[in-house]
């Protein structure tokens, strides 16, 4: 007879290891999904060079790969290096960071329609750029991100302190309470200070809205740090949030620290989700909606769902922006007002529904 430790071994991981055992046919399915990777990569390169080619002018694919072979210091030369070329690598950065820190956040909470923001890393930020632009006048992005980063750092801090005091620790519902409530607290002070100052309310309109556009490549340089270690270290927590999937019990037994994977996780969800809120807004939906497409495809293995959702999400959301330059020539829509008007009516048919694609 096989001991105990023995057969409990393929339920610590992903349970992709147990289907295939009773499946032959699941043994492919890493190759498919792998494959699916590969196309994704193409996918977004074919999305980003879109990006670059296309908005309130537009320009031929042969003079953007010239703009980037042999610049000429031509108008059309210097718009495509210097602002859709940052804006388009600052799309893919923002998109991949929401992607995955709402992946993130809803395997930590085991909530499948959580959103980045549920831990008030979007108020946070908003807060921390009002109080940069209100009380100490600074109106360079290139500094006041990193207030914005600096309210989301903060705020992911108090709201885990305050979810895991008392004895009973840290828990999912725990985190989403505390989260909602630091979340008004931060948008109750920011708005009172943009009631008092109308020169700061006029300066948060355009960032409010959620935009890639504005931004210089200088900004992104300084976000990149954040953003690559976020994403490093949420790809790493895979297989731990899959084995926390089978309860905080189970996953004790089966070796994994539950309150260091919660705190690496909430670490990494502050480093991605308060990065791209400094770089571009509060840009709502990306994080709930990519996240649940992508499990209902490739299914509830964090290994698959975590990388799924790092790709999918640039590709959208540089689609909705260049989406965004076009129906408003010569001008432009927000991309943060193009994926509200997207990205709601799906919430709404998400919470409608009777079952939602399992974590």
């Amino acid at each position: 007879m096989r001991p105990a430790e023995e057969t409990a071994v393929p339920v610590a991981g992903t349970g992709e290891e147990a289907g295939a055992a009773r499946d032959p046919g699941r043994r492919g399915r890493p190759a498919v999904l792998a494959t699916g990777l590969v196309v994704g990569m193409a996918v977004l390169a074919l999305v980003a060079m879109a990006s670059v080619a296309l908005g309130a002018r537009g320009v031929s694919f042969g003079t953007v790969i010239d703009a980037f072979l042999a610049p000429d210091g031509s108008n059309d030369h210097t718009v495509i290096r210097e602002l859709r070329v940052p804006r388009t690598l600052l799309g893919i950065g923002v998109g991949a960071t929401l992607g995955l820190a709402g992946a993130l956040m809803q395997s930590l909470t085991r909530n499948p329609l959580a959103d980045p923001g549920l831990l008030g890393v979007n108020e946070g930020a908003a807060l921390g750029v009002t109080l940069a632009l209100g009380l100490f006048g600074l109106s360079d992005p290139a500094v006041y991100v990193w207030f914005a980063f600096g309210g989301a750092a903060l705020t992911s801090v108090a709201v885990y302190a305050l979810a895991s005091s008392g004895r009973s620790g840290s828990s999912p519902v725990r985190l989403t309470l505390a989260g909602v409530a630091f979340g008004m607290v931060c948008t109750a002070i920011a708005s009172a200070i943009l009631r008092m100052d109308a020169q700061t309310f006029d300066r948060m309109r355009f960032w409010l809205t959620g935009s890639l556009a504005g931004q210089t490549a200088d900004t992104l340089v300084r976000l990149a740090p954040f953003m690559a270690a976020g994403l490093v270290l949420g790809l790493m927590l895979a297989r731990p949030l899959n084995t926390l999937a089978l309860g905080d019990d189970a996953g004790k037994a089966l070796g994994v620290g539950v309150n260091r994977t919660r705190i690496l996780t909430g670490v990494a969800v502050t480093l991605l989700c308060g990065a791209a809120t400094a770089a571009a807004g509060p840009l709502w939906f990306v994080g709930l909606i990519v996240p649940h497409a992508v499990r209902a495809v490739v299914g509830p293995d964090q290994r698959w769902v975590l990388p799924y959702s790092a790709l999918a999400a640039p590709v959208l959301l540089l689609a909705a922006d260049v989406a965004g330059r076009l129906i408003a020539r010569p001008g432009e829509v927000q991309v943060g007002i193009v994926w509200a008007v997207i990205g709601a009516p799906i919430f709404i048919m998400l919470a409608r529904r009777r079952r939602v694609a399992a974590l």
